[in-house]
Formats: C-alpha cells, structure tokens, sequence
C-alpha cells in the first residue's frame, strides 16, 4: 500500500494547475456531501443503533486516513462527522428533498471537477486509480493547510516529486471570440 506522501503525490499529478485545484476546492466537499448525503436515508438497526450507510462509509474511510496520517485523518473524521450531523436533516425531509438535494449536489460537484480539468487538460485521478476518490478530499485538506502557511515540508516532499502548481490564466482574447 502506498504512504500518505505517494498517494498525495500520484493525486497531485493529475492537479497541477492552480484552476483545476480551485474548482477542486469547492467540488470535491460538494460531492463528498452529496455521497453522505444519498447514504444516509436508508436506516436500519444493529444492535439497538440507527445506522445508514454514510456510517458505514465514514468508518472505513476514517481507518482508511488512520493508516495514511493521524492527523489528517482526525481532520477528516471531524469534517465528515459534521457532514453526517448535516445530511441526516436532509435524508429525513422528504423523499423528494433528500433525492434533489443529494443528486443535484453530486452532479454540480462534478460538473466544477469537469471545469477544473478541461483547464488541466488531464483526466481525473480516478480513471486510472479508485482510490483517487478517497485521496481526493485529503488532497483539498493538504491544499486548505498548504494556504494557510501549514505543513509546508509535506508540499515540498509533494512537489519535489510532481513539481510546482502552475497558475492558469484565461487568454481574454480568445475567452471572448
């Protein structure tokens, strides 16, 4: 299994231009939400507890991150611990709330992942990795922490091996013809 720094790495491959990581930002929360939640109208009971599949989700993922980084992953488990608070509201309106809520968030994540990577130029991670989508939310974490002057030596670990974000910049000669 890979360590935390080559799966940030092999992601960050497919994210090098300061566009797709913007869009990145905002679609991959989006989609995560709207994975949680779709998995969290079905309620069933084990053991005296109502759970639903976001839970189940939010465990593996949560031991997932554990084996990767601890902290990351106590960020993440805290992040998603309040998506499931969140989405549980939602999965109990209506069917039709939960459904348009759920499905209209997916596709609009996706929609500012597709943006992103048409200003790549690269296809998504996933297509060559499932496990980009796991890798995909600790990518935006590391990006947010990154901004904000923290773990720097883990971006210069990542872009030792992938090099530099380029920033992207739209040709408004072109954009306008």
């Amino acid at each position: 299994m890979k360590t935390f720094i080559e799966h940030l790495a092999t992601y960050a491959e497919y994210h090098r231009d300061s566009r797709n990581i913007m869009t990145h930002l905002f679609g991959v929360p989006i989609i995560v939400f709207a994975v949680i939640v779709l998995l969290s109208r079905p309620v069933f009971e084990v053991a005296g507890l109502n759970l639903n599949p976001a839970m189940l989700g939010y465990v593996a993922a949560v031991l997932f991150y554990l084996r990767l980084n601890l902290v990351f992953a106590a960020i993440m488990a805290f992040l998603m611990g309040i998506g499931i608070y969140a989405a549980m509201s939602i999965a109990a309106a209506s069917t039709t709330v939960w459904l348009v809520t759920g499905v209209g968030l997916f596709v609009g994540g996706w929609i500012v992942q597709f943006i992103g990577h048409y200003y790549e130029g690269k296809k998504p991670a996933f297509v060559d990795d499932l496990v980009g989508l796991l890798i995909g939310p600790l990518f935006v974490l590391a990006e947010v922490l990154f901004f904000l002057g923290l773990y720097q030596g883990l971006k210069r670990e990542i872009e030792a091996q992938v090099g530099a974000v380029r920033t992207g910049s739209i040709d408004t000669n072109t954009a306008s013809a």
